[in-house]
């Protein structure tokens, strides 16, 4: 079976994936190799920030690894909070104060369409590939839900009437923009990679 290392500690994006890859493959966290260094995300677009974790690793260890980084984009904020979502109120990973800042720069906004996106950037045998899954929706005037994370709560995906953070595993990973973009690198995967 495949290894394949997965630039990550958050316990729910390797959860999603899971999910997503099955059996397939093995999935290995940064933890799980040992690797403790902070990979800083000094990219202006997700490709790039995905690209850097990947090539990290992949240079540090010589494995075949895989990155990603995801954001939200809001159409009302010019495409913020995009690469800076996990930061967007100043501390890494502060999901509360990020939702509560985009809930304060959108009181009174009609329009409330925004994406998410993921990018992941694979490196598998030295060579890079891209993939890139969206979800489009829009951004509610308040949380509704507890599952999920980040700002899964206020985001309602198109067609549905709940959100992300309302939604079982299995009905996020259904639809999810990680979902996608790994669909896509599994089918490459299984294909052979090439």
């Amino acid at each position: 079976m495949q290894q394949l290392v997965f630039a990550t500690n958050n316990r729910h994006k390797i959860e999603e994936v899971l999910a997503k890859i099955g059996h397939q493959f093995t999935i290995l966290s940064l933890d799980d190799i040992g690797c403790t260094d902070d990979i800083e995300e000094t990219g202006t677009t997700f490709a790039a920030n995905a690209s850097i974790k990947s090539h990290f690793i992949y240079s540090k260890y010589q494995l075949s690894c895989f990155g990603d980084d995801s954001g939200l984009e809001i159409d009302a904020l010019n495409g913020e909070p995009g690469v800076y979502s996990a930061r967007y109120a100043g501390k890494h990973g502060d999901h509360e104060a990020n939702m509560d800042k985009v809930l304060t720069l959108l009181n009174g906004q009609t329009n409330r369409k925004a994406c998410f996106k993921t990018v992941i950037s694979l490196v598998l045998d030295g060579k890079e590939h891209f993939f890139e899954g969206t979800v489009e929706g829009t951004i509610r005037n308040q949380r509704s839900g507890s599952q999920g994370f980040g700002y899964d709560p206020i985001f309602q995906p198109d067609g549905y009437t709940i959100t992300f953070a309302e939604m079982t595993m299995q009905q996020k990973n259904a639809i999810s923009h990680r979902a996608r973009a790994v669909e896509k690198m599994v089918e490459f995967l299984k294909a052979g990679g090439n």
